[in-house]
């Protein structure tokens, strides 16, 4: 038999191990096998709410930023006069507002021509001689029984000026 060493050299390394005493657990107490389930339940729920989250949050900051681009290139064809915004040199709300509605869909974002508003003499920052842009896009979620904060979709409007050519 092994004898443990007592006195004040002594450590609680060197002394046996308590005995652990517990109430006795009977039934479901002591399984464990189904507590994975309900667990998974409650984490997998929320994290099927945060990922369908972050998947419409960069729809919606992808779709402002395609908005953003076709206003802006829509405001400088119309300021420069180009093609695609003229007719003989001379400015075509008919055909800027096409231009900004064939931008704007070739990008995945459908819009229509109603949704597009055009001034070929606005004033910008103060100054005035500018070619303006402007679209109001309602967003919708894909997740709308999820997202009920966007149910009735959410407002992006996106708003360019470019300076007019003489």
């Amino acid at each position: 038999m092994k004898s443990f060493p007592t006195g004040p050299r002594s450590t609680a390394r060197d002394r046996p191990p308590a005995p652990v005493r517990s109430r006795p657990q009977t039934g479901l107490m002591r399984s464990r096998r189904a507590a994975t389930a309900p667990e998974f339940a409650v984490c997998g729920l929320a994290l099927v709410l945060i990922v369908i989250g972050f998947t419409e949050f960069g729809r919606l900051a992808w779709t402002f930023e395609v908005l953003q681009e076709a206003v802006s290139e829509g405001a400088r064809c119309m300021g420069l006069r180009a093609n695609s915004c003229a007719a003989s040199g001379v400015y075509s709300a008919a055909n800027t507002t096409s231009y900004v509605v064939s931008l704007a869909t070739s990008r995945g974002v459908v819009i229509t021509t109603a949704m597009v508003a055009l001034n070929n003499v606005a004033t910008c920052g103060g100054a005035s001689g500018f070619s303006q842009v402007s679209i109001t896009y309602n967003f919708t979620t894909v997740a709308p029984t999820l997202l009920t904060s966007l149910t009735n979709g959410l407002t992006v409007p996106a708003s360019a000026c470019f300076p007019n050519s003489s």
